[in-house]
Parts: C-alpha cells; sequence; structure tokens
C-alpha cells in the first residue's frame, strides 16, 4: 500500500501586485524583475486576511473535488512559515474553519519545503495504516513579512494556499514511490527572519529596525538552490533506477525562474516537461508546489499514470525530493 494523492484544492487572493506596481513603490523596473526572477505579478492577501483564511479556501476546494465531507478527514498537517499566531496552531484554527471535526493535526515549519515535508509526514500515517484520510496545506501570506522598501525581497514573494488531499492507493504501482530530505543548518544565515522568537523577541527596538521582515543574501540562496536541487534529484533518480527520460513531469519549487531553468537543464530534463508558473504567482513559499500541480494537471502535463519528479529547497537549509506516480 501507498500514500496516494486523490484531490487538490488551492486558493489565491483576488487582489494582484504587478511589477508596474512595485515600480511605483521602489527602485526597480519591470524588466529588471522579469529577467532576474521570472515574476510579473503576485497575489497579495487583503488586510486581515490571515494563513488560515486561505487555507481555508484551498480545503473547501480540495473536498469539493473529491465529494468528501470534512468530517471524514482523520488529520490536518499545515505547512506555512506565516501561522496567524505563534500559538493555537494554524493547523488548529483551519481544523475550526473547515469542520474537521474528527481530525487532529499540527503545523510544520520547514521554509520553502515545507509542503512537501508536511506531504511525506502525511503520507506515513496513511503507510502505517492509522488513517485512511489526511489532508495536507501549504498556506503563507508572505507579504505581511516582506519588507517593501527591499527591493531584494519584496519582487518575490506572493500569498496563496495549497492542499492535497492524500488516501490509500489500490496500487503499490500509484502513489508516493520515494522521497529523500536533507538539512543543513549551516545555511540558515543566508534567509532568515531575525526576530520574533525567543531569541530576539518584538520590541520598539527591532521593529524600528526592520528585523520582522524576511533577511535573504540572494547570491547564497541562488547557488546552494541550483546545487542542491540538481544533486537530490540526480540522487533519488538513481536510487529509483530511472533517468530522466522517465519522469513525465518535473515541479520544482517556484523560487525563481532562473534556478528552475539551471536545474533543469543540469539534470537534462527537456523543458516542456517542466512546470514554471512563478511569472504569475512569485514565491508564495510551503504554496509554490500545489499551485504548480495544480496547473500541470490544467494544461495536461500531469494526468493519469505521469511520474512526477518534485524538488524544493528552502530556508534552513531544507531541501527535498519526492517521485509520486500520478493516480487521476
Amino acid at each position: 500500500m501507498r500514500a496516494s494523492i486523490t484531490a487538490i484544492g488551492c486558493y489565491t487572493p483576488p487582489k494582484i501586485l504587478t511589477n508596474a506596481d512595485l515600480e511605483r513603490m521602489v527602485e526597480t523596473s519591470d524588466s529588471w524583475i522579469r529577467e532576474r526572477t521570472g515574476i510579473s505579478e503576485r497575489h497579495i492577501a487583503g488586510a486581515g486576511v490571515a494563513s488560515s483564511d486561505l487555507a481555508y479556501e484551498a480545503c473547501r476546494e480540495v473536498l469539493a473535488q473529491r465529494g468528501v465531507g470534512p468530517e471524514t478527514i482523520e488529520a490536518v498537517l499545515v505547512a506555512t512559515v506565516t501561522p496567524d499566531m505563534l500559538f493555537p496552531s494554524t493547523a488548529c484554527l483551519v481544523q475550526k474553519k473547515v469542520g474537521l471535526t474528527k481530525a487532529w493535526g499540527f503545523d510544520l515549519s520547514a521554509g520553502c519545503s515545507g509542503f512537501l515535508y508536511a506531504l511525506i509526514t502525511g503520507s506515513q500515517f496513511i503507510l502505517t495504516g492509522a488513517h485512511r484520510r489526511v489532508l495536507v496545506v501549504g498556506t503563507d501570506v508572505m507579504s505581511r513579512i516582506t519588507n517593501y522598501q527591499d527591493r531584494a525581497t519584496c519582487v518575490i514573494f506572493g500569498d496563496g494556499a495549497g492542499a492535497f488531499l492524500l488516501e490509500p492507493s489500490d496500487s503499490d504501482a500509484v502513489g508516493i514511490l520515494d522521497y529523500m530530505h536533507e538539512i543543513d543548518g549551516s545555511g540558515g544565515e543566508y534567509l532568515y527572519m531575525p526576530a520574533g522568537g525567543s531569541r530576539m523577541p518584538p520590541s520598539a527596538e527591532t521593529v524600528a529596525n526592520k528585523m520582522h521582515y524576511i533577511h535573504q543574501d540572494g547570491q547564497q540562496v541562488f547557488k546552494y538552490a541550483v546545487r542542491k536541487m540538481f544533486e537530490i534529484s540526480k540522487s533519488i533518480l538513481e536510487r529509483n533506477s530511472l533517468n530522466v527520460n522517465d519522469i513525465d513531469v518535473f515541479i520544482p519549487h517556484q523560487a525563481n525562474r532562473r534556478i528552475i531553468e539551471a536545474t533543469a537543464e543540469r539534470l537534462g530534463i527537456a523543458s516542456d516537461k517542466v512546470l514554471i508558473n512563478i511569472d504569475r504567482y512569485g514565491n508564495t513559499t510551503a504554496a509554490t508546489l500545489p499551485l504548480a500541480t495544480a496547473d500541470a494537471v490544467r494544461c495536461g502535463k500531469l494526468k493519469k499514470g505521469s511520474l512526477v519528479l518534485y524538488a524544493t529547497v528552502g530556508a534552513g537549509y531544507t531541501a527535498g525530493a519526492a517521485l509520486v506516480r500520478w493516480a487521476y
């Protein structure tokens, strides 16, 4: 028995922030942003809209797509780095909003790798036979921790949510086939939010010094992401006696178009097998993989029986890859 993805739900806020909008906010240009990131626009949550609100919409869609009630869900795992609050967990808030009356759950923080980590964690409950329906959610409101005076980061991030439903597969040939995860804490200093935790709690000084926003060393992150997404993808293929010709679609974390293209080129994956949608969403952190997967289904790249390679790198550093045989 394997854990199989049986439905997808996604949600992005209606407000769109274009590159032209950013030109009026900070010293940048549409051509500069496109050339360096591949992004044209990103969705931004309205005032008072939190990660649990986006997650609620994604969960409603995934349940409707599968045609099952919220009471049938036994566990909910929420990947996020922008929780509504430190506690209670966003999973608790989602459980209440969606009406998952028989589910338990928790939050998982792994930066941009969060959704893949939550997906694999959720699959273990299916594999052990502990649960038959697990909801895995990635949701982030990155605009809340983005400094719109910092042109190096404000052009990158957007808001969104996505959810997968996991259920037991009818066949060992279908579902999540394998995964590889790594962390490298030495990279923590290159992508982080300095204040707000127990080491540096909020104060007038931390707010004045803009320490509750994303801080990133773009060059270091870029180099690590290209190298590690290539290495971990190559390793998981070799472990399963596969090559890139066996892959039907490559769905990487959507951090930067140049990172995606450089990784795909090093792997030797044909460009028509690579899903890129960063131009419309930006980097939505834990939501990028479900948003990209939904687009892969819609455009016909991903269909029943397709072999999918997921790859991701995030703050920490975190890295992951997974092979999935698509179920529907």
